[in-house]
């Protein structure tokens, strides 16, 4: 039996993804939140932590900002300077930031995480949207892109891997995309939450910014160990920006509304990178048993279908042959609560979050199929 398999129940807990639907039988598979326990070495951390019993304002410390530099070079062979962190209480935060810090208009690519579509709005920035290509596969359509942004267009958010399709872009794609930013001008925000949760086993995370000096100076990445190691509730989270001026912009922006980072977000962050490769490599190979579970249960079915999903524990479902008015009330109808597609930009989507229990899965995967037979 897997670590995985626990059932830890969440329903009359602060949990946002279970409180949703508190009182009825809807198993929730929405928002992109584990149900699983963090690694020992996390919870350990914040057990030490606690027993210090002062819980004042904080900041990183040398041993920390170690644990990052040394986490980037062995899984992505990026070299960093400590200079270019700039800390965050989280990734949407830093959408923000990046977005009040850069004048101009911003682009990004639809379907995509909500945050995404709202960020530039509530910046009183313009946005454009250049639509990803689906033929079985998600890929970029080089045609649209380059009509998608203007003379005023200056930033472009890049979600890296891609939530919610699960595409891990590989090298050629993301040098066309620097090649892209380049020509235009734009400054690249790199949204590369995900990037530990690769589960393809022949591709690997690449960050944006690595691919060469001249990017890394156009290039805001945002990083966090909240989603690898299943701890966004702490609050903890960086961007690395080699551009000096770049960086200094982006700090002032965030002065007067970004808090401190949680301390015992920075404690769970360094246990993480320092100690928890054995759970890291347990959870992927427990979301590809998962991720299999998922694509037997759509091809099942009539009338559904996803894409391969490289990266992410989020299956990105077309539903649109269903023919339903309202896709997720339908399927919370059935017992099954996603997200809905519709908040991403592609209604007649939605996307469903295998990070659970088998015993979760199972059951919530039945619910799927009642539901697309009750169409």
């Amino acid at each position: 039996m897997s670590r995985f398999d626990e059932i830890i129940d969440r329903r009359d807990s602060d949990s946002e993804k279970w409180r949703k639907y508190a009182g009825r039988d809807i198993l929730p598979l929405w928002v992109a939140d584990m149900d699983f326990a963090a690694p020992p070495a996390v919870l350990a951390a914040l057990h030490r932590r606690i027993e210090h019993g002062v819980l004042g304002y904080g900041g990183p410390w040398p041993s920390l900002v170690a644990s990052v530099l040394a986490h980037l070079e062995s899984e992505y062979d990026w070299q960093i300077e400590a200079e270019w962190i700039v800390w965050l209480p989280g990734l949407v935060t830093g959408l923000n930031v990046a977005c009040r810090a850069v004048e101009g208009d911003v682009l990004t690519a639809t379907p995509i995480y909500p945050p995404f579509l709202s960020a530039p709005r509530l910046s009183g920035r313009a946005l454009h949207r250049v639509e990803l290509a689906f033929d079985g596969r998600w890929h970029w359509d080089k045609s649209a892109l380059e009509t998608a942004s203007t003379a005023t267009t200056r930033l472009f958010l890049l979600c890296h891997p891609h939530n919610p399709v699960g595409r891990c872009w590989s090298r050629d794609e993301l040098s066309m995309l620097a090649d892209y930013a380049e020509r235009h001008d734009l400054v690249v925000c790199s949204d590369e939450i995900h990037c530990g949760l690769v589960l393809d086993q022949d591709k690997r995370h690449i960050p944006f910014a690595s691919l060469s000096p001249e990017t890394a100076r156009r290039t805001i990445t945002l990083m966090a160990p909240s989603k690898t190691f299943n701890i966004p509730g702490l609050g903890c989270a960086f961007a690395v920006i080699a551009d000096p001026a770049l960086r200094r912009a982006f700090i002032r922006a965030q002065q007067g509304i970004v808090p401190h980072v949680n301390v015992l977000g920075l404690a769970a962050g360094e246990a993480a990178y320092r100690h928890g490769s054995e759970w890291h490599a347990e959870l992927l190979d427990y979301l590809r048993g998962n991720r299999e579970r998922v694509i037997v249960a759509v091809d099942a079915e009539k009338g559904v279908k996803m894409g391969p999903v490289e990266a992410t524990y989020l299956a990105w479902i077309d539903v649109r042959e269903l023919g339903l008015a309202d896709p997720a009330a339908h399927f919370e109808a059935h017992g099954l609560g996603l997200s809905n597609g519709a908040d991403f930009g592609a209604p007649g989507w939605l996307r469903l979050n295998f990070g659970c229990p088998r015993a979760t899965l199972d059951e919530a995967l039945l619910r799927f199929s009642r539901g697309c037979r009750a169409a």
